[in-house]
């Protein structure tokens, strides 16, 4: 068996409102349900979905607060006020940002912007950078993803005699503060229909307002700070990054042309997904490592030398941010592994000293992604004994609600369900998690800390030809809100297995699907899931979760499938018979199922779930000691149907809980090998290696004709010796030594021949008897069917004779009882 890493729930559909679709639209069946799975349920919503009609952009001056700050910003304009732009340091304020830059650099303004340094002053308005805009002559402060809950530094500004206009997305506290006009549609009483825009959405619309057009030249923007910022690609945020992506394809902008090179995409085939992963996290690097000001100073550039030259710094810049994250992601994990108790805890906190506060947001959703668990990163000032924490969550537990019932204990905090920020003294941080641990103990539930994956369908692999699979791409963009299609097929086969990329850590298989007449396949790719290919077994049947897309290789199209997630609900078989590099690879499997047992609260110095059967007590002792030396159970199978153990681990454990087990030894017969895994009630995973302790007995059975010819030759030549018998048969029947001496040995226990000395002669009048009698010829024949079943037969026929054995005495038992 293997788990899955999350829960898959499977959306539900309606084929009423789906046929409706498919003939109102003329739109596959496919695309029909999967646009009823993201919620689109009526014909005029699915037009609008599809399509990309301007005429969709909602009205701006329906946003409230619009017209008060359309009219200040003209009258600035008028008598030629000094406006600043007060932005935010990661890529949705920077895009923002160069937006309202290029806004009123078209509208002749006399500006300049400002985006606080992020471990300098932090997030927001501050007094001291109110204070500098004053003195620098401004009178109208414009911010942008920002201001929403900067009460008390609005206040000051309002002392000072500074003019604010506020334009953010955040959710608004309850005093809100007393800006000249505000703008945003969280805002309570503001009837704009649409409320997920990005910070850099509200900016756009502040642009449509104040140009009395659509701003097409300012959809890059858009769709940046859209797309970094995670919001659902939805309602106007579809058709902003829709409109966005095209222009993109085409930008004339040395800024964009310069990141989308040196992040390596071609500009023509760029999509939200390249946006996401590969041009947000260097505008980001920016703000998280230096000046934000670089990024924007390279998304508002006219000069295609400087753009290069600002996009190489910018990449720099990110590859030192990801330097940096593994670093601190490799000291949080040794921080884990040598927490005792690490297992019982439900929310992860760590601090460390000197851990950069700009990148701990990104550790913390890595760690989230690791253990499932609400995770707090903190960055301590050792001079000021300051922490700086950024907090990512799983569905069910509310940092925003949990971080509030413990305000108390912060300087700073703020933030959403899933993501916080915070400023604590360094002393406060053990009661802060005794609090949250405490919570979650109410909050949360077992099935709570299992992620939950959406599909969109199960289906088979026929039914997702090349043709269906490119039908697809009428749904995007994909992103947040508006995931790409996900897909479960289940049960298929492995037709080819290996791992790939520079340390081996991707995973890919060849998928292959036998129903009905024809066979179907399929390349499936798992980035990241390399040391999966230890816990899969070739012969097993696996449900798969992933993407479909195409694979485009020299000129030559066919379905690939991204892997998200993948099971195998059945026990699997390893077949490492002949395995060179077997104690790396068990050493590998040995310590990540110990691994697991740790986490799921088991003390591993004690009880083991991982079990190595021998049929020999003195077999133990012949062990590999990368075996025994991994606090593995050693368990003895004996033909009379017990089960022993052979060592501490095994005293301390019990053998049905098992969920490993290994045969390293053939066993003399199949019975007791038969009972063992019969025994394994709770076999997940059984390894074979077969190493055969006595191969001497490796042979085959001679014919009868050979016997009766031995037999004869004794007759005709009485007291010849073993010699004698050697050199006569082997050149006329090819009877090698070992084979002599096994009939020599069944004759002598049949009473029909006997040794005298070293020379052997018949019997005088012998009882007539059957070779099946003999004890030894029987023991041949168990040993030659152990030898084909187990030594000689494919992976596939060892995998189908012994998983039927595992808990097969207890099914006997019930049926019986039934």
């Amino acid at each position: 068996m293997l788990q899955s890493k999350a829960r898959w729930n499977i959306r539900q559909g309606d084929e009423t409102i789906e046929l409706q679709l498919v003939e109102a639209l003329k739109i596959s069946p496919l695309i029909a349900k999967l646009l009823v799975t993201r919620g689109i349920k009526t014909e005029v919503d699915a037009r609008h979905f599809l399509g990309a009609d301007e005429a969709h952009f909602h009205d701006p001056y329906l946003l409230d607060g619009m017209t008060e700050a359309v009219e200040r910003i003209r009258k600035a304009l008028t008598h030629n006020e000094k406006i600043r732009i007060y932005g935010d340091y990661d890529a949705d304020g920077v895009s923002s940002t160069s937006l309202m830059v290029f806004l009123l650099k078209t509208l002749n303004a006399n500006f300049d912007y400002y985006i606080p340094h992020r471990v300098n002053e932090g997030y927001g308005l501050n007094k001291n950078a109110l204070e500098l805009a004053k003195k620098s002559g401004v009178s109208l402060l414009i911010t942008v993803d920002t201001g929403i809950s900067a009460t008390e530094e609005i206040d000051y500004a309002n002392e000072i005699g500074l003019d604010v206009i506020v334009t953010d997305h955040h959710e608004p506290p309850e005093l809100l503060p007393q800006a000249f006009a505000i703008i945003n549609p969280k805002k309570p009483g503001c009837p704009y229909p649409f409320k997920q825009l990005a910070g850099v959405g509200v900016a756009f619309k502040l642009a449509h307002a104040l140009l009395g057009r659509l701003p097409h030249e300012l959809l890059e923007m858009a769709t940046l700070g859209t797309i970094a910022d995670l919001m659902p690609l939805q309602d106007e945020n579809r058709l902003m990054v829709k409109l966005g992506l095209e222009r993109l394809r085409s930008t004339a902008l040395p800024g964009f042309k310069a990141l989308l090179n040196v992040s390596g995409i071609e500009r023509g085939a760029v999509t939200a997904s390249h946006i996401g992963f590969s041009v947000a996290p260097r505008i980001n690097a920016s703000g998280r490592l230096d000046s934000a000001d670089t990024a924007v100073r390279l998304l508002t550039t006219d000069n295609e030398q400087e753009a290069e030259h600002l996009a190489f710094d910018l990449d720099v810049l990110n590859k030192e941010r990801q330097r940096i994250v593994e670093e601190m992601l490799t000291e949080a994990l040794l921080m884990v592994e040598k927490d005792p108790n690490f297992h019982e805890r439900k929310v992860i906190i760590l601090a460390k000293e000197d851990w950069n506060v700009g990148v701990i947001g990104i550790v913390a959703s890595k760690l989230l992604e690791r253990y499932y668990r609400p995770t707090i990163i903190m960055g301590i000032d050792a001079k000021t004994g300051l922490a700086k924490g950024s907090a990512r969550s799983i569905v069910g537990f509310d940092l925003y609600k949990a971080l509030s019932e413990s305000a108390d204990l912060f300087l700073h905090y703020g933030g959403h369900q899933a993501a916080a920020g915070m400023t604590i003294q360094q002393d406060r941080i053990p009661e802060l998690g005794r609090r949250l641990e405490l919570l979650a103990e109410q909050w949360l539930s077992p099935e709570d800390f299992l992620p939950i994956m959406q599909a969109d369908l199960v289906c088979d692999l026929k039914e997702m030809p090349l043709e269906m699979i490119q039908q697809l791409e009428q749904l995007a963009p994909y992103g947040m809100g508006n995931p790409s299609p996900r897909f479960i097929f289940r049960g298929l086969g492995i037709d080819e297995m290996k791992t790939m990329g520079r340390e081996q850590q991707h995973l890919k298989l060849v998928l292959i699907e036998s129903k009905g007449e024809a066979a179907c396949s399929i390349e499936a790719i798992a980035f990241g899931k390399g040391t999966l290919s230890m816990l899969i077994s070739s012969t097993a049947q696996v449900d798969v979760y992933g993407e479909l897309s195409v694979n485009e290789w020299n000129g030559k199209r066919k379905p690939q499938l991204m892997m998200q997630d993948i099971q195998v609900q059945q026990s699997q078989l390893f077949d490492w018979r002949g395995t060179k590099d077997f104690e790396k690879r068990w050493t590998e499997v040995a310590s990540r199922s110990l691994t697991a047992q740790s986490s799921a609260g088991m003390d591993k110095t004690k009880k083991s779930t991982v079990a190595i059967v021998v049929f020999d007590e003195a077999e133990k002792a012949k062990l590999p000691q990368a075996l025994t030396m991994l606090g593995c159970s050693i368990w003895l199978a004996d033909s009379s149907g017990n089960i022993q153990p052979l060592n501490s681990f095994a005293r301390d454990s019990i053998y049905a809980q098992c969920k490993d087990v290994i045969y390293y030894f053939l066993p003399s017969s199949l019975k007791p090998l038969r009972i063992s895994l019969s025994l394994a009630t709770s076999a997940e995973r059984i390894y074979t290696l077969f190493h055969d302790s006595d191969p001497t007995q490796h042979t085959a059975i001679p014919g009868r004709d050979l016997f009766k010819s031995v037999y004869g030759t004794i007759q005709q030549k009485p007291n010849m010796d073993m010699n004698s018998l050697s050199v006569s048969f082997s050149k006329r029947s090819g009877l090698t030594p070992p084979m002599i001496r096994f009939i020599l040995d069944v004759f002598e226990e049949l009473g029909l021949i006997e040794q005298i000395g070293q020379r052997y002669t018949c019997t005088l009048a012998p009882q007539k008897r059957e070779l099946s009698t003999s004890e030894r010829y029987q023991m041949r024949l168990q040993r030659q069917e152990v030898e084909q079943t187990l030594l000689y037969s494919s992976a596939l026929d060892l995998s189908r004779w012994m998983l039927p054995q595992l808990a097969a005495l207890l099914k006997d038992s019930i049926e019986a009882y039934a």
